[in-house]
């Protein structure tokens, strides 16, 4: 018996009423906005085209800035950082930080390329959560990535990692 593709698991349903409430800022026309990485370099990093709650949709135009060599491979780094990019907008939180990735690189991108990126939260624990990326150029998977991040009470660069005592030594 075929499932119907429209249909919404109940891990999925679960995961739509974990995500509810405070996780994610709207406008007055119920579209998310978003809250995290707002000033990040979108020509390195990617333009989200779509964003939903603990989903995102991303465009990496690969450009001459991520040329790794004369034959025109991309850099790796700006394919993580686009991923990574997802990751955080999936999440959505002010304070996001990445904690751990587990990633393959699973074909090369060459310069003109879009990498077209979908990610989507899989788990949430708490300040916890993980996303899962996928990365495609036309058809072909190259790159898939999960990534453990965790929302923070404040920016990770206010935080106060030593105590008192700590400090002194």
């Amino acid at each position: 018996m075929a499932k119907n593709k429209t249909a919404t698991s109940k891990n999925d349903r679960d995961m739509d009423d974990e995500l509810e409430g405070d996780d994610f800022v709207e406008d007055q026309n119920n579209q998310v906005i978003l809250n995290t990485h707002e000033t990040i370099n979108r020509d390195l990093c990617g333009e989200i085209m779509k964003l939903e709650r603990g989903y995102v949709k991303l465009r990496l135009t690969t450009t001459s800035e991520m040329i790794a060599d004369n034959m025109g491979l991309i850099h790796g780094g700006f394919v993580f950082g686009a991923a990574d990019f997802v990751a955080m907008a999936c999440v959505n939180e002010k304070n996001v930080v990445l904690v751990g990735s587990d990633c393959q690189f699973l074909s090369p991108v060459k310069f003109g390329d879009e990498v077209n990126f979908v990610g989507r939260v899989r788990h949430k624990e708490g300040r916890k959560r993980n996303v899962h990326v996928e990365g495609f150029v036309l058809d072909i998977k190259v790159f898939e990535g999960e990534f453990k991040t965790v929302v923070l009470e404040r920016h990770v660069l206010k935080l106060k990692l030593l105590d008192e005592n700590e400090e002194k030594r």
